[in-house]
C-alpha cells in the first residue's frame, strides 16, 4: 500500500482542463453545439459502451448529439435510440468505400454539424476526410487502444486524417505517447483524456471472502485468455478450491473451452458468455484478473475497482495508469502464466488486506475515472476549438 502516493499518476499530465465559459449575465438561451460521433460499429465493446455514455452524460442545455456507424449496429445503438438520439449506419445506405465516404459528406453538409468526433483509426480516416470535404469546423479523434494500429496502412490513414484534425485524444497517457510516435508532425495536437465509467452504476460492495476471481472481456486474441487458463492450472495445485468466472463472448471461445477441458479445469473455470448483470457478478468475486496483451483504458478494470475489488492484471498500455502496484492491485508481465499465477497466489494469500485494497480502488476510480468528468473535458475541448476558429463567442 505504501506505493500509492509515489506511483499514482497525478494531475500535472497533459489532460485537457479547459475553462468553462463565463456568464455574461444574459438569460438568452445558447445555441446548442451539434456533435456527430462516428465509429466503425455500434456493436458490443468498450468503445461502444463509452459512446452510450457520451449520450447519457452530455450537457443537454449546450450539446446535441448524433451517432453514425460505418458498419453494423446492435445493442448500443438500440440504447442510444431509446434515449432519443438519432443513430444510423452508413453501411445500410451505401455500397463500397467511396459510397460510404460520399454518404458521410452529404450527411455532414445537410446536418451542419459543428463537431465531428471520430473513434479509432479507420472511422477517423473516413469521417475526418468527409468532415473536411463537408466544411465541418472542428474535427476531433479519440484513439481507444494503444496508438493508431500497428500496420503501415493504419499509420498512413491516421497521418492523412490528422492533416485536417484539430485534436487527437489518447484514452491514456500511453495511448497518446504512441499516437505521437505514429504521427510526429501532429504531436502538438495529441493529448490525453482518461476514459471513465458511470461510478454511480456500481455500488461499493467489496470482495467476497471466497477464493474466487472474475474476468470480464471480449474473448479475442489480444485478451490472451490462454495465459489466464494456464495460470489457473498452475494455481489450483496449491489452491484446489479456487474458482474463476469468465464473462464475455467472442471468436476465441470454442478454442478456450477446449483448452480448459484439456487442462481439466472444468471444476475451476466457468464460461458465462455475454452478460448484462456485470455489477452483480463483480460483487460475488474475491478479485478481478485480466491477462490482456494490450489495453487503452480498461473499462472492466475500472468497474471492478468501483465495486471494491483488488485487481491482478498485466503491465501493458494504460493498466499501470489505473492500477497502483501494491496499492490497488498487482501488475505482471504479459504472456507469462507463471508470473500471473504467482500474483494470483499472492493475492489469495493476502485476503485480509482485500477490504483496504477495495476502498483504495473505489477512491481512485471516483477521483480520476468518472465518466462525467471525461465527457465534460471533451465538451470543454469542443467549445475551445470552436472559439479558436471564431465559431463560438459565448
Amino acid at each position: 500500500m505504501a506505493g500509492l502516493d509515489t506511483a499514482e499518476v497525478t494531475a500535472d499530465r497533459t489532460h485537457i482542463t479547459s475553462r468553462r465559459p463565463e456568464s455574461n449575465g444574459s438569460t438568452a438561451p445558447e445555441r446548442r453545439v451539434r456533435v456527430c460521433h462516428v465509429s466503425m460499429t455500434l456493436l458490443t465493446g468498450g468503445l461502444e459502451r463509452l459512446l452510450v455514455e457520451f449520450g447519457r452524460q452530455r450537457n443537454t442545455e449546450r450539446f446535441d448529439c448524433e451517432f453514425v456507424a460505418l458498419d453494423g449496429t446492435g445493442t448500443p445503438a438500440r440504447e442510444l435510440r431509446s434515449l432519443g438520439f438519432t443513430v444510423s449506419s452508413v453501411a445500410d445506405e451505401s455500397a463500397g468505400k467511396l459510397g460510404r465516404l460520399w454518404n458521410l459528406v452529404r450527411r455532414f453538409r445537410a446536418a451542419q454539424f459543428d463537431v465531428v468526433h471520430t473513434h479509432n483509426t479507420l472511422a477517423h480516416f473516413y469521417a475526418a476526410t468527409a468532415a473536411h470535404l463537408a466544411g465541418v469546423p472542428v474535427i476531433v479523434n479519440s484513439q481507444h487502444g494503444r496508438g493508431c494500429g500497428r500496420s503501415w496502412k493504419a499509420r498512413c490513414q491516421f497521418r492523412l486524417a490528422n492533416c485536417w484534425t484539430d485534436r487527437v485524444i489518447g484514452v491514456s497517457e500511453d495511448a497518446a505517447r504512441l499516437c505521437r510516435l505514429d504521427d510526429p508532425r501532429a504531436a502538438e495536437r495529441i493529448t490525453a483524456i482518461w476514459n471513465g465509467i458511470d461510478v454511480g452504476r456500481f455500488d461499493f460492495r467489496g470482495s467476497a471472502s471466497r477464493p474466487t476471481a472474475i474476468s470480464v472481456a471480449r474473448l479475442s486474441k489480444e485478451k490472451d485468455f490462454e495465459t489466464l487458463l494456464r495460470a489457473v492450472w498452475i494455481l489450483v495445485k496449491e489452491y484446489p478450491d479456487f474458482r474463476l468466472q469468465i464473462a464475455g463472448d467472442g471468436a476465441e471461445r470454442p478454442k478456450l473451452e477446449a483448452l480448459a477441458r484439456n487442462l481439466r479445469l472444468e471444476p475451476h473455470v466457468e464460461f458465462l458468455g455475454e452478460r448484462n448483470d456485470i455489477p452483480e457478478l463483480l460483487a460475488q468475486a474475491g478479485f478481478f484478473v485480466s491477462s490482456s496483451t494490450t489495453e487503452g483504458i480498461s473499462l472492466t478494470i475500472l468497474e471492478a475497482m468501483a465495486v471494491g475489488l483488488p485487481v491482478v492484471t498485466t503491465n501493458v498500455g494504460g493498466n499501470p495508469e489505473i492500477v497502483v502496484e501494491g496499492g490497488t492491485g498487482r501488475l505482471v508481465d504479459p504472456r507469462s502464466p507463471e508470473k500471473l499465477a504467482l500474483a494470483m497466489r499472492d493475492m489469495l494469500a493476502d485476503r485480509d488486506a482485500w477490504p483496504v485494497i477495495g476502498h483504495l480502488a473505489r477512491q481512485r476510480v471516483e477521483q480520476h475515472f468518472n465518466v462525467r468528468t471525461m465527457v465534460r473535458q471533451y465538451e470543454d475541448l469542443y467549445i475551445d476549438l470552436l472559439r479558436g476558429k471564431g465559431r463560438w463567442t459565448r
